[in-house]
């Protein structure tokens, strides 16, 4: 049990960091930087699967991925 709220806390740094980089933000609050946060996770470790770990999470390419999805994101956003 502590280990599943260890990676929802670190999910949702993770998420954050990846909003502060790119310079915008997704709805949700705290789940949104989550969703992104495990996204990102995966999708970073799906690349790269390297460098520090913290909670399971490769830090390096969970940030790097979170970046990517958010990025992702506000292209989509923008457009609708």
């Amino acid at each position: 049990m502590l280990g599943f709220i260890w990676s929802l806390i670190i999910g949702g740094i993770i998420g954050a960091i990846g909003q502060a980089i790119v310079g915008t933000n997704v709805p949700g609050g705290i789940i949104g930087n989550i969703i992104i946060g495990f996204i990102g996770a995966w999708a970073g470790h799906a690349l790269f699967q390297m460098g520090p770990q913290l909670a399971d999470f490769y830090i390096i390419p969970a940030i790097v991925g979170a970046i990517l999805i958010v990025f992702i994101y506000d292209l989509i956003a923008s457009r609708l």
